[in-house]
Formats: C-alpha cells, structure tokens, sequence
C-alpha cells in the first residue's frame, strides 16, 4: 500500500514541475495514510493557527498541496497529534496507525529522513523519561552521569544523520540540536524539582546550564522540548522562594501568579512570553477553585498577554470556570438520553451526583473513567454516577453503550457540543463535577482519579 502512495507521490511531483514551468510557485506536498482511523480528516497547523483541516479519501489516504509554507515546524493531529518538519519544496509521505500512534509514524519522500529523525529523537526522549524517577536518588553527579551517556547517544544519532545526508539546512540542525539539549536540560530540572528540600544534593555547577538560556527562541516556541523545558524552569524558580519542606500547591493563586510574573519579566521573545501566559492562564483558570482568585489572576494575566487571540480565548474560558465554582448552579445545557430524547440536564438531578464524561474515541479513557463511576458507585451508593457523552455521533455512541453494557439510564450525550463546551470548560477527560440534589455545584473541578476524591465525597455526605 505504501509503494502505491510513494507512485502516487511520484506522479504529483511530476505534475508539478510540469506546473512550474508555467508558474514559477514552489509547492509542498503533504500525502499519506492513516490506519484505522478515528476521524474523516486530519488538521495541519503552525501552533495554534490551523492551515487546513484536510479530508481523508474512501481508502483512508489524505492529499495537501500549499504554496504557504516557511521553513519550519508543523503540527499534524487526528485524535492525537505530533510534530514534524517542512522546507518549501518538501513531497513528505506520512503513515501512521492510531492504534500505535507516535511509534508507527512513519516518514518518506522528501523531507521524510529529517522527520524520522526527529520522531526517532522524541522516543527516545519518552522513553528516558519515563525511567527517569529511577536516578532521583542518585547524587547529582551520578544522575548527571547518567543523562550525559543519554544525550552522547542522542548527538551520536544526529551526527550519523548528518553524514547520510548531504543537504540540511541550517534552521532544522537547530531544531534537531534543540531536541537534544533542551530535553537534557529538563531532565536537571526535574532532578531539581525532585530534590528540592535536599538542596545539598546539588553540585555547585549542577544548574550551569541555566546562564546561558536563550528565552528568544521564536522558531522554537511550540516545540515541545524547548516549551517544556521552559514550564519546568519556571516551575522551578517559583519553587524555590518556597521555605524548605513547605508544601505547595500548584493550582493555587499565589503560585500561578507568581510564575506568569516570572515569565512576564525574563523572556524576552513576545510569542513565546505570550504562548507561555496562554497556557499557564489557561491550566490555572482549568483548575482553580475561587471566583475572586480567578477574577484577580484573569486581570493580571490580560494586562501581560498582548496576543488579542489569547486574551479573547481565555475571555471565554474564565467567563465560563469562573460559573463552575463552588455554590453556582450547574449550567444547563441540552442532553439526549439512549431514546433521542433532549432534556436539561439539571432535570436529572434528583439525589446528589457526580458528573463524569467520555469519549468513545478515547477507548482507554472512556474504560477506566466507567471502571472508577462503577468501583465509586458501589461505595457511595447515595450519589447518582452520570457519564455524558462528547462524541458527535448520536447512533455510535448508543452502540458503545449498548456494546460495553453500560446502565442506559445513567448515560446521557451532549445534544449541543459546542455550546456545552464552553458552558462546562469540558478541557480534560478526567475532569467532574459534583452536584447536590438541587443542582448546586460542590466541587466543579475536581479529577476522579485523584487520591482525594474519595475524600471529598465523603466530606459533603457528612454536612
């Protein structure tokens, strides 16, 4: 099958440059194929700014011509998302199967060697990273031991890629160098953060490293080593103006506040300072648990963030997480019940209830969000466990709830999506919402999985 998309390829090259002769704009070609697939298109963007949501074919291939790009990195997402790298001029092959996401995505034609090194460079980095929690006991010396035979591997990977390829340019060395060295330096600080009360771990020269960062990087700003890296950093400063062994909350005022101030007054890049304040804003306002808090946050963040995008977006988060805390009523949006029958859905509050909602794209998350509503529901047989649906496919949806035998009169899907999005924040999967019986919210944004859920259930049966 592959073969036949590299054909196709070589005949779409070979109608371009029968093109140029008559138009002397250069094209790039993204083609390729998606095995199964859980959506009908797959959407190409820089960022945040979407180029083209693009349509998959009857045999699941996808074809995108554009004469719009810039050397640089994009994003491709279909239910998940990765990033990739594209010159002017590039014919890139892309294939890839859901079902092993980020390890099957595999590249071709040109521009495809390039890709596949970044892809080999992100495994590696997800690999080692999730060994990582293994050295935290190590004395920095031997952690720093350790992640320097890693990044020797990794360098060691780019320089036989550089000796296989003839022609790279010099703004993707940069970005394949990035990779290596910011992933390498988020490793030190989240041995930082690890031992943050034992500071006499550290060697003097442990963080070095920090001197000469570069806040400046544009071509980097959405790259997720070098974002990455900048979170922890920043995470990291705030920390440590905390007392020794204090304990901290990171979705508290206080500490978001402060770390939007930090990013505020050391990066010096406007789009990265902005993408920072985006998302940072954004994971607070998600979380946070006070109106007046949110308010005060809100105000700050909107004074910092001159992106006109961001300020609106985050506009429209606050207004509606700031209804989701403690003592609003839910906000009512229409439901369907199995029957295709719509209903507000404070109609089904009757006893005290906890709100939890799934999407059937998501098979792992939608099994164990019903494994928990179950094991929690025979716990706490007094509140009522309801599980709303996000899919946009009424009969799908019946069927996955008839097929995993769940209870039809506790599932319910959301009639408006859009609407209910914003009205519910409905940002994260794991997300809640608790209610009393009147349709009164007790917690809006707790995480089920949490190991104080179970506490806070209790707590509000015992008022």
């Amino acid at each position: 099958m592959f073969k036949k998309l590299f054909l196709l390829l070589l005949f779409t090259i070979i109608l371009s440059c029968k093109n140029k002769e008559e138009n002397p704009t250069q094209f790039t070609y993204i083609i390729g194929q998606i095995v199964n697939p859980t959506l009908d298109y797959i959407i190409f963007s820089q960022g945040n700014e979407i180029l083209d949501t693009v349509k998959l074919d009857a045999r699941d291939f996808f074809h995108y011509k554009t004469d719009k790009i810039k050397p640089g990195l994009y994003n491709l997402k279909h239910s998940e998302s990765q990033v990739f790298y594209m010159e002017p001029g590039d014919s890139l092959l892309i294939h890839l199967n859901t079902v092993d996401f980020d390890e099957s995505l595999a590249f071709s034609g040109k521009g495809g060697e390039q890709n596949n090194l970044l892809m080999t460079l992100y495994l590696l980095n997800e690999t080692e990273n999730q060994n990582l929690p293994k050295w935290y006991a190590l004395s920095s010396k031997d952690f720093e031991d350790k992640i320097d035979s890693l990044k020797t591997l990794k360098t060691g990977v780019y320089k036989e890629f550089l000796e296989n390829n003839n022609e790279v340019s010099d703004g993707f060395k940069k970005v394949a160098l990035a990779n290596i060295e910011y992933d390498y330096y988020s490793k030190k600080e989240r041995y930082g953060a690890a031992n943050r009360n034992n500071p006499e771990k550290f060697k003097t020269d442990f963080f070095d490293y920090r001197k000469k960062l570069d806040f400046s990087l544009d071509e980097l700003k959405f790259y997720y080593p070098y974002y990455r890296f900048m979170n922890r950093y920043f995470e990291n400063m705030v920390c440590s103006e905390y007392p020794k062994n204090s304990l901290i909350d990171r979705n508290s005022y206080q500490y978001n506040n402060r770390k939007i101030q930090l990013i505020d007054s050391i990066v010096t890049s406007d789009t990265l300072k902005n993408s920072l304040l985006r998302y940072n804003a954004y994971m607070y306002l998600l979380n946070a648990k006070n109106a007046d808090e949110e308010r005060k946050f809100f105000e700050t963040f909107s004074k910092m963030d001159t992106d006109k995008k961001h300020v609106a977006e985050l506009t429209e988060l606050y207004e509606a997480t700031v209804k989701l805390t403690k003592g609003n009523n839910v906000p009512d949006v229409l439901v369907v019940n199995t029957e295709n029958v719509a209903m507000d859905l404070r109609s089904l509050i009757k006893a005290p209830t906890v709100l939890f909602f799934w999407s059937a794209q998501s098979k792992t998350q939608c099994k164990e969000i019903h494994n928990r509503a179950t094991e929690l529901q025979s716990k706490y047989p007094e509140y009522a466990f309801i599980g709303i649906n996000i899919d946009p496919h009424f009969k799908k949806w019946r069927e996955t709830v008839s097929r995993l035998g769940y209870n039809p009169k506790q599932e319910f899907q959301l009639e408006n999506l859009t609407d209910a999005e914003k009205k519910l924040a409905l940002n994260y999967m794991n997300k809640v919402i608790i209610l009393d019986k009147n349709a009164v919210i007790l917690e809006g944004k707790p995480n089920m999985f949490l190991p104080n859920f179970e506490e806070l259930l209790l707590g509000f049966l015992n008022k």
